[in-house]
Order: structure tokens, then C-alpha cells, then sequence
């Protein structure tokens, strides 16, 4: 699962582009990527800051998470078209009964599939192996495409979790 991303992001993005991950809470179905797919479409048609239009891009990857990105090298993101981007996703929230901005569940990959877990677990999970640092997590609060090419998809102990795996060891 790690890199087969990497070629639908826009090449022609400054590496300082703007990323926002929305993870969803169920996998969508392939007609609702499609419906999803379409909405994205329009927004991004029509996104604007201060009159001028967004360079934009988004999509759904692996069937879980919504990116959206702003080449902001001609026309930065305003207050008012980043709220404009947060409707979009939140219409989608309502429309497909997902939560897409709860930040208290973590996204592993296993097995070529996301796997979900409450970030009260994780704890757990991290005492009795089940996540390791080899483990692969969805870094979802990346902030430009640089990062979402390089630190998006990585072992637990390349992010900011790795500092719960020693707390989550027994002293012996």
C-alpha cells in the first residue's frame, strides 16, 4: 500500500502545496467514490480566494480518505475559501452518514487494507504487539504535498506515535 498514492498526486503542484486529509469511518462504495468523485469536481471548478481561482486537487484514495490540495504559488488560500473547502466535506459527512473530521481514530494499514482503531486503544494494542513500530499508519495531519509524498503512509515509528511505544512497554 506504501507509494501506490504517489503517482496521482499532481506533478505539476509546488511541494509546498496545501494538504487536508479527511479520513472517513467506513470504507465508501465504488458508487459513492464516483459520487464523491463528482462533487470534488465541481468544488474544485468553482474554488476562489478573493475572486481569483484555486489551483486544486482531490480525490478519494484507498476508498477511505478524501485529499484535498491548493497550489498556493499564484492564488493563496483565504479564510473564507479553506470554509468553503470544509462545507464541501461536511455535506459529504451528512450525505454519506461518515464522520470524516473525528481525529481520535487512527487508519493501519494491514494486509493491503485500512484497518481502524480508537486512539484510546492504541495503548492496548501497542502492549500486546499488534502494533509495532513496523506497523503501517496514515500520518493524516501532513500539511503539504511534500509531506504527504514522504510522511503520509509510514511505520508507527517514523511518526508521531513512536514516542508511545516506549510508554507503552512495561519497565522491567
Amino acid at each position: 500500500m506504501n507509494g501506490e498514492y504517489k503517482h496521482l498526486i499532481p506533478e505539476d503542484f509546488s511541494p509546498d502545496s496545501r494538504v487536508w486529509i479527511y479520513q472517513s469511518s467506513r470504507l465508501f462504495t465504488l458508487s459513492e467514490v464516483r459520487e464523491i468523485d463528482d462533487v470534488l469536481k465541481r468544488f474544485l471548478a468553482s474554488w476562489n480566494a478573493h475572486g481569483e481561482r484555486v489551483k486544486g486537487f482531490a480525490a478519494v484514495f484507498f476508498d477511505q480518505f478524501i485529499i484535498l490540495m491548493a497550489d498556493e504559488s499564484d492564488v493563496h488560500v483565504s479564510g473564507c475559501s479553506t470554509d468553503s473547502s470544509v462545507r464541501v466535506v461536511r455535506d459529504l459527512e451528512q450525505r454519506f452518514k461518515v464522520r470524516l473530521f473525528d481525529r481520535t481514530t487512527l487508519a493501519f494499514a494491514r494486509e493491503g487494507k485500512v484497518e481502524l482503531m480508537p486512539m484510546a486503544q492504541l495503548g492496548h494494542a501497542l502492549l500486546h504487539g499488534s502494533v509495532t513500530a513496523e506497523t503501517i499508519y496514515f500520518n493524516n495531519i501532513v500539511l503539504n504535498k511534500r509531506d504527504l509524498l514522504d510522511k503520509w503512509i509510514i511505520p508507527v515509528g517514523d511518526s508521531w506515535l513512536a514516542s508511545r511505544l516506549n510508554a507503552a512497554i512495561p519497565a522491567s
